[in-house]
């Protein structure tokens, strides 16, 4: 299923705020009505905001599509949330190098 969400939100969506859009995990509920999408959008917060509003209108569409390609009789309710993992990944990221760095400059100084 995330394969396919992908793929239509990544080729028959023509939106232009969802360019930066990736689809990173789908959890599907134990009763198969919904589903929740979740989403990794690069850029400012605006242009997050911007994405998300746009994946939500788009939901139904996304789903009919995921339906039909999947050939499922019911297809789950979509529920795209934003994924900051690989934001709150980048920011540990930045912190351990200015870490390393801190600590390679005090292990010059002290010799």
């Amino acid at each position: 299923m995330k394969m396919e969400i992908a793929e239509v939100v990544g080729f028959e969506l023509e939106d232009p705020r969802l360019e930066a859009v990736t689809v990173t995990d789908v959890e599907v509920a134990s009763d198969l009505r919904d589903a929740k999408v979740y989403v990794f959008v690069q850029g400012a917060e605006k242009d997050i905001a911007k994405a998300l509003k746009a994946l939500k209108h788009a939901a139904t569409f996304v789903r009919q599509q995921v339906a039909l390609n999947l050939s499922l009789r019911h297809a789950p309710h979509l529920h795209f949330v934003r994924d900051t993992a690989e934001e709150n990944a980048a920011r540990v990221g930045s912190i351990l190098q200015d870490l390393a760095g801190t600590a390679e400059t005090e292990s010059k100084e002290s010799e």
